[in-house]
């Protein structure tokens, strides 16, 4: 069942007997591997900065006997900055609401039967704010993978953390076929000579305003109207999706070769060499499930045979693969792009903290009382340290 906006009353928010399952995956694995809500870093300012800095080209650098010493060389720094993103929610729950945890939705119209139980949930407020926590942890989570860095010069517009996979500008294999410049309006996509076929699989890398559709996530082509329109189901086969009018749309068409042991190695290669994935206990692959699956074959293929054994990280148990750079995490997060794989040195990954004097660095507090209900918000502002980009290394447009 969706869920609201607004005040929660005994209209919006009814209450059934039995078990309580959830159906959404609350887990958060890049987030928790390193530091979660509770560890990390501290900042006391809505920037912060770190630092980078590299040595000269090694050679055979020589001098004769009796000779001056060399003219001086020195190691210049460079600096890297990021910013705290404002997380911010609130809960709403009426006195009513909270006072008929006995109140039970009845069916409205004959049989009338009812069920044996009881509403497990005792305290409305306190678990529509545990549920709201987790939702805020899935939201950070998602920005340290996929945020676009913003930090405006006033306060029209919010901060924006930058996350990993925009961080990541030197180590960049790209499959498959970008395509920018894309619009919508209603159900249909403008992309100019698109050249998609019915059945075809897009991974959008920008949506603009478009709406119900998720950046990342695999959809697929459902009507080609001509050279230049087309619609997109999230099945193959599916209905059309209402997608509202954007622009600023950017999606990619996925490559159509299988990943082999090769390209995972030709990626590693590219972190390895600029200083990345050298510590083995926190060396990551970082996938979705499609390419989880992929790596997993590829690798079988490769070696003749794939033995997984586990890994803990951060108190997160991964899976590790052995590959031609030493045996590495295979970490699985649902926040990744389904045609994406990244190199990870996680011990280079932070989060950053603003702590809030007297309050702490994610917190829930009472709002001023205005009428019969209680309302608190939840407040935190956080943003990643990634250390040296260069250490990191990202493959898109895979298959899926």
């Amino acid at each position: 069942m969706a869920g609201i906006t607004g005040m929660g009353t005994t209209f919006n928010l009814p209450n059934y007997a039995g078990e309580l399952f959830a159906l959404t995956p609350d887990d958060t694995p890049l987030l928790s591997a390193i530091g979660g809500l509770t560890g990390g870093g501290m900042t006391t300012a809505s920037e912060f900065e770190w630092q980078t800095y590299d040595l000269r080209d090694p050679g055979q650098i020589v001098q004769v006997e009796g000779a001056t010493a060399p003219t001086a060389q020195e190691r210049a720094r460079a600096n890297v900055r990021n910013v705290c993103q404002i997380h911010q929610s609130k809960v709403s729950v009426s006195y009513t609401k909270q006072a008929a945890v006995g109140q039970l939705a009845t069916p409205g119209s004959a049989p009338y039967r009812s069920v044996d139980g009881s509403n497990p949930v005792t305290n409305e407020l306190d678990w529509q704010v545990v549920n709201e926590l987790k939702a805020i942890a899935l939201d950070v989570n998602w920005s340290f993978i996929n945020g676009s860095y913003a930090n405006p010069t006033t306060n029209g517009s919010a901060r924006q953390t930058r996350g990993l996979l925009q961080a990541i500008t030197t180590n960049r294999i790209a499959k498959g076929t970008s395509v920018t410049g894309a619009t919508s309006a209603t159900d249909t996509i403008t992309a100019t000579s698109h050249g998609l076929s019915v059945g075809n699989k897009i991974v959008f890398t920008a949506t603009g305003a478009m709406s119900g559709v998720v950046a990342g996530r695999v959809y697929y082509v459902t009507n080609v109207a001509d050279a230049n329109n087309f619609k997109i189901a999230t099945s193959s086969g599916g209905a059309a999706l209402t997608v509202g009018t954007a622009t600023g749309i950017a999606f990619t068409k996925p490559w159509s070769t299988a990943l082999t042991g090769d390209h995972v190695s030709d990626l590693l290669q590219l972190a390895y060499d600029n200083g990345g994935i050298s510590e083995q206990s926190t060396g990551t692959l970082l996938c979705n499930s499609i390419q989880k699956r992929a790596i997993t074959k590829a690798f079988a293929s490769q070696y003749g045979q794939y033995t997984e054994t586990t890994r803990n990280v951060g108190g997160v148990a991964v899976t590790t693969v052995v590959t031609d750079f030493g045996t590495l995490n295979l970490m699985m997060d649902r926040h990744m792009p389904q045609d994406t794989i990244a190199a990870v040195s996680l011990e280079q990954l932070m989060p950053v903290f603003m702590n809030v004097p007297g309050k702490g660095v994610f917190f829930e507090e009472p709002l001023a009382k205005t009428g019969a209900s209680d309302e608190v918000q939840l407040y935190g502002e956080i943003g990643l340290k990634y250390g040296a980009e260069r250490a990191h290394a990202v493959m898109t447009g895979l298959v899926v």
